[in-house]
């Protein structure tokens, strides 16, 4: 069978500093346990206000996954 395939593992990461930082997070958390991973998607980003500033990032992150042969 010809190409690849692919799973995707739906993830959410935050940050106290910036997307960025809460998406490079989950990733390196994911690394430990999720095998293969191949890209990312940002499906949705949301964050905290305390004290009228942004107090958190938090992304939803959908990460393709390339299926083992």
């Amino acid at each position: 069978m010809e190409g690849n395939s692919y799973k995707f593992v739906e993830l959410v990461g935050t940050s106290k500093t910036s997307v960025e930082d809460a998406v490079q997070g989950v990733l390196a958390k994911a690394a430990k346990s999720v095998p293969n991973m191949r890209w990312f998607q940002i499906v949705e980003t949301r964050g905290a206000i305390k004290d009228n500033k942004v107090a958190e990032w938090q992304v939803t992150v959908k990460v393709g996954c390339r299926l083992e042969e």
